[in-house]
């Protein structure tokens, strides 16, 4: 055995001695943070005065101040939600629809107005530019005063026009110095927009760049010439965008004059979801409501005149041909609705597993997406089917479609399909009341379309009771094949293949197999 000498041993002794030090002091040091923990903000205490409106008084206690919806937590929704939904008029007869909700300290609010393209009348384009020019300027504001103003408060507004509708929308937080003066910037943007000449010049020129892209884009130019089929001599048939000639004539003495028409008090439903409580809601309401326009609420749109069927195909240099095949459907409350919802899930309307998807790509290839749905409206809205496919199997794709919905018209759902269905639709309900987005906008339509409060679990118990026999039922109702018309956009197609679309959309659908007597689809 080696020995070891005095000298190493020593050197080896003070090694191990010097490391045990560091060990202890390793062991000992408490690190510090690089930046030092902020202090819990304070809750903003609203300043008191002589008004009978302060912030205290009319929002009460505020919950602990944030600088930023950012600071929220918005992707998880609360585990448990109760909808205790509520209405009332104000004093003009505005609408309100409110729900409390006190998991996160912000406030939605969502104002519809009958505003929308409908009401362009001789001037298409007109509901949309002045929608997209409201928080363009007032007059002490420009638009960058407007969004610096909501940026600073941590506030998110929005606005948007369709067919139906005028939309507005503010996401704030619900301390005082916050949701008031959100409050009142997003009242005097609503109330008083002063469409600048420059801004009208300038959304004036997006529009129209908008409408020369829409020409390079065969799915547009599909949609514009469906929507004018089907409803020819009607609001429905025009596009919201509007059209070169009549934008360029549209004045700033029209868009107020529209402005004050529908953008009135009487011609609005406010809905409201948040961390304020059923007075303070009265209260921001009011307010809302005093800030518009006086004027009574717009008349609804007409019912449009049934259209027979026929095919239409437009030239365009591409290698694809898009198809859209459709009619008109139906309003929203219709009592059909839950069973033409629930049957389209199955034809066409949920992705993979429908029966256009499993017919037209996955057992022949033709399309690499399928989908259908119904678009119910203040009037009847169409139903479609919309679909890209390879030009020289247009014919093929056209004939799948067809008879694949005459044969679901004829008999509609198997058993099977139909307990998948629900059981879908059950399990993703939660998720239109999961964030205060989304019941916002759930409440926002009740009122619009007028609705019962308790829609949504209306909805529920419908879908819960259908059978197989009141969804054919349904189908049969309202998607007469005679009513039928098909849009092509692509490369020219030989006269046989339009000749066999048209006539196969005017066949009648094939009898329905022996059922037992149905009843009508729960109302």
């Amino acid at each position: 055995m080696k020995s070891i000498k005095p000298l190493s041993l020593l050197r080896w002794l003070l090694a191990l001695a010097a490391l045990g030090v560091m060990i202890a002091v390793l062991l000992n040091k408490t690190p510090e943070p690089a930046v030092a923990p902020e202090p819990a903000p304070a809750a903003a205490t609203p300043e008191g005065n002589s008004d009978a409106d302060t912030a205290e008084e009319v929002f009460g206690s505020p919950l602990p101040a944030l600088n930023s919806l950012e600071q929220l937590d918005l992707d998880t929704p609360p585990a448990r939600r109760g909808l205790d939904l509520q209405h009332w008029t104000t004093s003009q007869g505005t609408k309100v629809y409110y729900m409390q909700a006190d998991e996160l300290p912000m406030l939605d609010i969502q104002l519809l107005f009958a505003a929308g393209a409908s009401r362009d009348g001789e001037q298409p384009g007109l509901a949309m530019l002045t929608n997209a020019l409201l928080n363009e300027g007032t007059a002490s504001l420009s638009a960058d005063d407007i969004a610096s103003g909501f940026d600073r408060l941590g506030a998110q507004f929005s606005n948007s026009a369709y067919r139906d509708m005028g939309l507005i929308s503010l996401r704030s937080l619900t301390a005082s110095d916050k949701l008031e003066p959100a409050l009142a910037l997003f009242a005097q943007v609503l109330a008083e927009p002063a469409f600048p000449a420059k801004a009208v010049e300038r959304v004036r020129e997006q529009m129209l760049a908008g409408l020369q892209y829409r020409q390079q884009r065969p799915g547009a130019i599909a949609s514009e010439a469906f929507w004018s089929t089907l409803y020819p001599q009607h609001p429905y048939g025009s596009l919201p965008d509007g059209e070169a000639d009549a934008l360029q004539a549209i004045t700033q003495a029209d868009l107020k004059r529209f402005h004050q028409t529908y953008y009135a008090a009487g011609n609005v439903v406010i809905a409201l979801v948040g961390a304020i409580d059923r007075e303070q809601a009265e209260q921001l309401a009011q307010h809302l409501a005093d800030a518009l326009p006086d004027g009574p609420a717009a008349p609804l749109t007409p019912a449009p005149e049934p259209v027979s069927a026929s095919t239409t195909h437009i030239d365009f240099a591409s290698v694809q041909t898009q198809v859209i095949v459709g009619q008109q459907g139906i309003q929203r409350g219709d009592p059909d609705y839950a069973a033409l919802y629930v049957g389209n899930q199955i034809l066409g309307g949920s992705g993979f597993g429908s029966r256009l998807m499993e017919q037209v790509r996955e057992k022949r290839g033709l399309a690499y997406s399928v989908s259908s749905g119904f678009t119910p409206m203040q009037a009847p809205g169409p139903f479609s089917i919309s679909l890209q496919t390879r030009s020289d199997q247009t014919a093929t794709a056209l004939e799948v479609v067809n008879s694949t919905l005459e044969e679901f018209i004829a008999k509609g759902p198997t058993e099977a399909e139909l307990v998948r269905a629900k059981q879908q639709i059950l399990g993703e309900f939660p998720l239109s009341t999961a964030s205060n987005s989304a019941i916002v906008g759930q409440l926002a339509a009740i009122g619009f379309y007028n609705l019962p409060l308790n829609q949504m679990q209306l909805f529920l118990d419908q879908v819960q009771a259908l059978t197989v026999e009141q969804i054919q039922s349904a189908f049969a109702a309202h998607l007469d094949p005679a009513q039928r018309v098909v849009i092509t956009v692509g490369p020219p197609q030989p006269d046989t293949v339009q000749e066999d679309a048209q006539q196969s959309a005017k066949q009648p659908a094939p009898a329905a197999a022996a059922q037992s007597p149905t009843e009508e689809a729960a109302p």
